[in-house]
């Protein structure tokens, strides 16, 4: 399968260089990630190490089989308008955060399939990037339902050795996944610490009421999520991926955006009564956006 993965970030990286054992990957990123790639190759390091030689470079190409979106949330609608001149069968997001399969939807005249992934990577330098976790990809029709184009899809993520499942309840999987990050992301940004200290108080509390929130917003949202399947959920995230950094604390510890707007910020605006827990987390984090470079 031809593959462009849009966003060869972290965890488009790595990914990308796990699809491109088998497939033909072209990464698509910034410099100097994409020139090292291009010139050495990508080095994948840690629970697995080995090198693979995809294309990278900056420019979307004209034509693939499979755009799989990784960049931040708030690149989203402009990736969307890049990608409606590329000729593609399908895309996949494997974002972070509400809303991005709707951005490029009505962009592309393709199949838009929603993915979560929780796979453990960072980018330690150009041209490497860290395997910190072994998880798995869900993928499959935004709206829900059976899909044969996410049944091939999951196959070649499959024939390339991803822990790959093809689900037809993705609308609660997206839900899900929110939790977890509004329960994490933030907490670990604000406190500096890896996601294993969320075992403990005071953090484990709050984590599991920003988790308890976000579900009650699902269930306005007729998705049956209830408050303690999503604790569960943060509670056995935090403890499988104890030493890893969150996507939002490596941006914070880079002085980047944060991805706060798509994941605390969503949860707090769209609930119907207020959300006070990730009220406050998003406004926490953007007061740091905001002052980050005075």
């Amino acid at each position: 399968m031809d593959i462009v993965v849009v966003g060869a970030g972290s965890l488009g990286s790595l990914v990308g260089g796990l699809l491109a054992r088998e497939h033909d990957v072209t990464l698509v990123g910034r410099e100097p990630h994409v020139g090292s790639v291009s010139d050495n190759g990508l080095s994948v390091v840690g629970i697995e190490q080995f090198r693979v030689h995809p294309r990278a470079q900056t420019a979307i190409p004209q034509r693939a089989d499979l755009a799989l979106v990784a960049v931040k949330a708030y690149d989203t609608a402009a990736v969307a308008t890049d990608l409606a001149d590329c000729t593609l069968d399908a895309c996949l997001s494997l974002q972070n955060g509400m809303g991005n399969e709707s951005q490029l939807a009505a962009e592309l005249d393709c199949p838009v399939l929603a993915g979560t992934c929780s796979y453990g990577a960072r980018l330690r330098e150009p041209g490497t990037v860290a395997f910190t976790g072994r998880g798995e990809v869900v993928l499959g029709d935004r709206d829900g339902g059976r899909s044969a184009v996410a049944d091939d899809i999951g196959a070649a993520f499959r024939a390339a050795d991803i822990e790959t499942t093809v689900a037809a309840d993705m609308p609660t999987r997206l839900w899900e996944k929110l939790a977890v990050n509004a329960g994490i992301n933030a907490v670990t940004a604000l406190a500096r610490v890896e996601n294993g200290a969320l075992a403990d108080p005071p953090a484990d509390a709050i984590a599991a009421d920003a988790a308890r929130e976000t579900a009650a917003v699902a269930r306005e949202q007729d998705i049956d999520l209830p408050d303690e399947r999503v604790v569960s959920l943060v509670e056995r995230v935090v403890d499988d991926t104890a030493a890893n950094h969150s996507s939002m604390f490596q941006d914070v510890s880079a002085g980047q955006r944060t991805e706060i707007d798509a994941i605390n910020g969503y949860v707090a605006e769209t609930a119907t009564e207020r959300a006070p827990v990730n009220e406050t987390l998003a406004g926490l984090v953007s007061t740091w956006e905001r002052h980050r470079e005075q």
